[in-house]
């Protein structure tokens, strides 16, 4: 199998770089197109570095900790969500959407992505949303050689909560998207890199 996932990627090695379909290019950001606001991966490093096998379907699939400084009064609510634009696909892979997640927060573990009691509700307190395979979230698993793969891992201030009656209970990126129009105060991101090369 490894042979035949190789030979695709050495197909379609230069379909990547999806970025002009990232979450954040939608019509929401029109006001804010730009990153506003700090998100940390300490476990990792700076935006760009390379995620640890830990934190890959590899490894333990870990989500990665993120941090970000205290909300201002004007930030009700956080969205975030996590996408790979260098998948050969015609749009970035969507690995995971979160939203609801209290303006008291300051950041994400692990933990707080194990399922509790309630439709799509996390430990963390907040909800899913829908990715690829209808899961809480897809660890990092790029084709094998096809080169390192960015994950973008997005959060979003929003100045009001996200109205749950105008989405599906398990909302698409798409839903979620219109859903956020006008609501948006800022944004930022942390985008780890991770690849699973011929060996």
């Amino acid at each position: 199998m490894n042979y035949i996932e190789y030979g695709i990627s050495r197909i379609f090695a230069s379909a990547k770089g999806r970025d002009a379909r990232l979450f954040t290019k939608g019509p929401a950001f029109a006001q804010v197109p730009n990153p506003t606001l700090t998100l940390d991966c300490i476990e990792v490093g700076p935006s760009g570095s390379k995620m640890h096998d830990d934190l890959s379907a590899e490894g333990a699939g870990r989500f990665p900790t993120l941090s970000w400084p205290a909300a201002t009064s004007d930030i009700k609510e956080y969205l975030l969500i996590s996408e790979d634009p260098d998948a050969p696909l015609p749009s970035p892979i969507i690995h995971g959407i979160y939203y609801g997640i209290p303006a008291t927060a300051t950041g994400v573990s692990n933990v707080d992505f194990e399922a509790a009691e309630g439709e799509y509700m996390l430990k963390g307190g907040f909800q899913y949303g829908k990715n690829r395979r209808g899961t809480v979230y897809i660890p990092p698993r790029p084709l094998l050689g096809h080169g390192p793969h960015r994950y973008f891992f997005t959060l979003i201030a929003l100045s009001q909560p996200v109205d749950a009656a105008n989405l599906s209970p398990l909302p698409t990126a798409e839903e979620m998207a219109k859903e956020i129009e006008g609501k948006v105060l800022g944004w930022g991101e942390w985008v780890g890199s991770y690849e699973r090369k011929w060996e």
